[in-house]
């Protein structure tokens, strides 16, 4: 017992956040246990040490020192962070408020979100002061390191985690934020919930960017792609980001998507030679006109439970290919989102969760 409590206090993940900005984040004086803290998850099982061993003397014999363990995580040497999911689609979320640049660089974020040696996400993304006018910025490292212009999901847990940091609870407000992608206003729900104003599609070829010749206008619609010897139906759109959303091969029946080998077919889409910025893959099944299945390939971040940009492109090209309205549920591996492109403002609007895993702080 001993041995396994000395290695929960020299692991790399503690659990005390910074006191600076919310009652969101917990004294280690007033919390007598050492906890992942979990939110509405009543099947996490917390590690708790007794208060019979105290987590100081602990530390005193792993550090020589009187210093209470989860004390010795302040300051510039740890990073502390929120972890949320928007569906399953997970970040690690930073307050960088008092800065323009990250905390963090592209390398350090690939290696916290490492699900085997970090803390495990899609990608981290950081709060930061507001530019052109704006009340915050937001910035995205993927998993791998890469820079997207915007995330969907992750700009629903960035809504949320502002929120938490304002202290602004059982309130419908909305803010702007400055993103990579132009300006995105999200807006949190009575119920919770996050709707975001996604601005306007892209589907002129050259802006998405694709390679592809357009074929509808300056837009590439339901246009040929062979990829490893296949070809694919696409429509390209950008959300802000680049996406390529197929509902199936040529000639071929409807698309069942929990039989594609994604792992396999997503790289060949997201590296192919037609897309110079790579590309996010949507692969969609049509239940009904309302009603659509999606399993996508994010560029920098491979197979994930869900993507926002990527719903709101699917539900884009499905109307531009006539399978569906312009309102649509669209199920994503870690749940819906409710997706509408209105014709009035030729906005994209999307609804949907975002939720708090654990806060935390990890060494740099």
């Amino acid at each position: 017992m001993a041995e396994a409590i000395t290695a929960a206090a020299a692991t790399s993940l503690s659990i005390k956040p910074s006191t600076r900005h919310s009652p969101l984040f917990l004294s280690s004086t007033s919390f007598p246990i050492l906890r992942l803290n979990s939110h509405k998850n009543p099947n996490f099982r917390p590690l708790v040490v007794s208060s019979s061993m105290s987590i100081e003397s602990v530390a005193t014999q792993k550090t020589s020192s009187k210093t209470a363990f989860l004390d010795q995580r302040e300051g510039s040497r740890y990073l502390h962070f929120v972890k949320y999911h928007g569906l399953g689609n997970d970040f690690i979320l930073v307050d960088n408020r008092d800065s323009s640049e990250p905390k963090i660089t592209p390398e350090q974020a690939a290696k916290l979100c490492d699900r085997n040696f970090g803390i495990g996400a899609d990608g981290v993304i950081f709060a930061l002061p507001g530019i052109n006018g704006t009340d915050y910025t937001m910035r995205i490292f993927n998993s791998d390191g890469s820079e997207p212009e915007m995330c969907g999901n992750g700009v629903r847990c960035f809504a949320r985690f502002i929120a938490e940091l304002e202290n602004l609870h059982g309130k419908k407000l909305s803010f702007s934020v400055h993103t990579g992608a132009g300006l995105i206003v999200p807006e949190i729900q009575e119920d919770g919930k996050v709707k975001v104003d996604m601005g306007e599609p892209v589907l002129k070829a050259i802006d998405v960017p694709t390679k592809l010749g357009a074929n509808k206008n300056d837009a590439v619609v339901k246009s040929e792609l062979v990829v490893d010897g296949v070809t694919w139906n696409v429509t390209c759109v950008s959300m802000g980001n680049p996406h390529c959303v197929t509902f199936g091969i040529k000639g071929g029946q409807d698309l069942q998507v929990d039989a594609l080998n994604l792992a396999e077919i997503g790289p060949k889409f997201e590296h192919h030679e037609v897309f110079p910025a790579r590309t996010n893959t949507e692969f969609v099944q049509v239940y009904s006109p309302s009603h659509l299945k999606m399993r996508v390939w994010e560029r920098g971040a491979g197979a994930t439970l869900a993507c926002g940009t990527g719903a709101c492109a699917t539900v884009v090209a499905a109307v531009l290919e006539g399978h569906a309205g312009r309102n649509c549920t669209v199920d994503l591996p870690g749940g819906p989102l409710e997706i509408e492109w209105r014709e009035e403002d030729n906005h994209v609007y999307m609804t949907g969760p975002a939720e708090m895993v654990f806060y935390g702080s990890v060494p740099l």
